[in-house]
């Protein structure tokens, strides 16, 4: 770590300590740590040297080939590519993650049923299953052609009207407000006999970007509105944000990267002038209440893997956990039709549609979703675009690899030199990819920075090539142009660059 950047940490450090001085309603504070705890003298100066960004473009680099350490899977690439479990989990966890595998895939259906153990489905939603939306453990798309949009979804969300409900954003007891009527996303299904919230509809305009050697791309702007509302009028400052469902590959890893390593990275102040200045989302624990580092979701507003999952089950699939008990999910006191529907709580299975161990699997297959292995390493276009990528700026918000910490709840995810392009921090885009929305500390121009690795294979396990958190983007060359706000600079060295090196780039990107 460089002087500049310790010192920066050290700043943001002292700067969140201070903002972080929480009502009695929280458990804890959260001080953010200043350097790794786990580490002692030795294995700092290891990982410190390990993840030096490279100079040496000539060769690969030592295990770059497996971007998720011994947990990357070597498995022939195909569409299961996504779906194979972390290499270096023990044979017990093997069965483990097969339990998670069937809950991820479990077809949920409406109360009452035979099936008791199965319903509970709604009675509003926007998906049936986990692998309905994450099709294949991978990326969402678009409806294109008349197809649904069982991967893709309208969040709703309004900003704080008063200076109470600011005070709740600010302490993170909330990230922000869901419509009066709707609640937090737009369900396009329902259950029999009652009405769907209404329909999402995508209009979408080609704006043209001309190329530094006067090519010309369309990027396809859209723009989104809901049809056929079933329970009367938006909130007049209800904003839509679109979202594709994420791949599910190395969340694990991502969770076990210690909060230094990320924290690092930011510079929400820009203080080494770059124009960059990531910075961190600072969110609750849903459980516990506890302050932690948002990392998971388009805004980071998961802390965690088993938070990103509880609030999937009930807002997407409208089934009630341990760490989300409403029975009736994301309907709202304005829904009454919704709330008169029969739930799929069974006594004597658990207080809850889905009780443990129904998390606990389902987190832990989640959790070991392995990151296939990297291709094609050592092809002279993929070594020149990995250059181009790096010299064009990219690695500013694309950090390409950490090792995770010692601490690491699992055994298989310690210790481990990960490869994903991300600094899970959220950067300013710029006003064409902006959604107007508020999430916690995400305002509405801020994303975080999604991880590369997998993203090659895209096309192999989904069969598209969507790409950006609404899918706008149908190649990588576009999702590129679409960059904008913090990310202009490198956006503009690609567009300015030869076409070889462009190409070269999208090689790199294709391998990964």
């Amino acid at each position: 770590m460089t002087v500049t950047k310790r010192h920066l940490l050290v700043t943001l450090a002292a700067a969140l300590a201070a903002s972080l001085c929480f009502t009695a309603a929280h458990s804890n504070d959260w001080t953010p740590p200043s350097e790794r705890t786990d580490l002692n003298p030795k294995d700092r100066s290891r990982v410190e040297s390990v993840t030096r960004p490279t100079t040496d473009f000539s060769k690969a680099e030592r295990f770059e080939t497996m971007q998720g350490g011994a947990a990357t899977s070597k498995a022939t690439v195909n569409r299961d590519s996504f779906s194979h479990s972390s290499a270096n989990i023990t044979f017990a966890e093997e069965e483990t993650f097969k339990l998670g595998n069937a809950l991820f895939r479990k077809f949920w259906v409406s109360s009452p049923s035979s099936t008791q153990a199965s319903d509970g489905l709604g009675p509003l939603f926007n998906s049936r299953s986990c692998q309905s939306c994450h099709l294949k453990d991978g990326r969402g798309h678009p409806p294109e052609a008349g197809d649904d949009a069982s991967s893709m979804f309208l969040r709703l969300a309004r900003p704080a009207r008063t200076p109470e409900e600011q005070a709740r954003i600010d302490s993170y007891e909330t990230i922000n407000f869901p419509d009066e009527v709707y609640g937090g996303q737009l369900q396009d299904f329902a259950v029999p006999g009652l009405a769907a919230e209404g329909q999402m509809k995508i209009e979408y305009t080609e704006e043209p970007f001309t190329l530094g050697d006067g090519t010309v791309v369309l990027l396809r702007h859209p723009t989104y509105s809901i049809a056929d509302l079933a329970y009367g009028d938006l909130g007049h400052d209800t904003t839509l944000s679109p979202r594709v469902a994420n791949q599910m590959i190395g969340l694990g890893l991502v969770q076990a990267i210690h909060p230094a390593d990320i924290l690092a990275n930011a510079d929400p102040d820009d203080a080494d002038g770059d124009g960059i200045s990531g910075r961190p989302a600072i969110v609750s624990d849903h459980r516990s209440g506890d302050v932690k580092l948002g990392r998971f979701g388009w805004k980071a507003q998961n802390a965690t893997i088993r938070d990103q999952s509880s609030g999937a089950f009930s807002g997407d699939i409208g089934i009630s956990t341990p760490d989300a008990p409403n029975n009736y999910g994301d309907c709202s006191p304005a829904e009454a039709e919704c709330l008169a529907m029969p739930h799929g709580a069974q006594p004597r299975l658990g207080e809850t549609e889905a009780p443990d161990p129904v998390m606990e699997l389902v987190t832990f297959y989640s959790e070991n979703l392995a990151v296939p292995a990297r291709r094609d390493v050592d092809d002279p276009q993929v070594l020149r675009g990995k250059q181009v990528f790096y010299e064009a700026g990219c690695t500013s918000c694309h950090t390409p690899k950490f090792v995770t910490s010692r601490d690491a709840e699992n055994p298989a995810h310690r210790f481990q030199l990960i490869w994903p392009y991300s600094d899970f921090l959220l950067h300013d885009m710029g006003e064409g990819l902006a959604d107007g929305q508020q999430v916690g500390m995400a305002d509405g121009f801020e994303w975080r920075t999604p991880p590369l690795w997998g993203t090659g294979l895209t096309e192999t396990v989904n069969g598209h090539s969507f790409f950006l958190h609404d899918g706008r983007a149908r190649n990588r060359t576009e999702a590129i142009l679409w960059h904008g706000g913090e990310a202009e600079a490198a956006r503009d060295n690609f567009a300015n660059a030869p076409a070889d090196d462009r190409e070269a780039l999208i090689k790199f990107l294709e391998s990964l």
